[in-house]
């Protein structure tokens, strides 16, 4: 059994919420950015991060848009702090899941107390 593509998954995870937390400084980057998944290339290659900005819905997209610019700038600080053959190459995503998550727990409270 084979676990280090997990153990490479959940290594970046850490490194990269740590990158986002100490590293990245943007005026663009408001409220709390966590990063919820990744998911890599089997050849390590590629790695999809997902994350999770906490702030106006409007703030989000240039949220975003401040974190494409400094993929090179994490893929660089993953490839000094992680031993890989290859760096993957970083793409971030918004994952909206929490506040989905939210919404239908809201949904389901209201249900339960009879409102809907």
């Amino acid at each position: 059994m084979n676990n280090r593509p997990d153990r490479v998954r959940k290594t970046m995870m850490k490194e990269i919420g740590d990158i986002l937390l100490k590293d990245i400084r943007d005026s663009r980057i408001k409220g709390i950015v966590s990063v919820t998944d990744l998911e890599i290339a089997s050849d390590y290659s590629f790695a999809k991060v997902y994350v999770s900005v906490l702030c106006k819905e409007e703030e989000k997209a240039a949220a975003l848009e401040a974190l494409k610019e400094k993929e090179p700038h994490v893929r660089y600080e993953i490839g000094k702090r992680i031993r890989l053959r290859l760096t993957p190459k970083i793409e971030f995503h918004l994952d909206d899941s929490l506040e989905r998550g939210s919404r239908i727990s809201a949904l389901i409270d209201k249900i339960s107390k009879g409102e809907i």
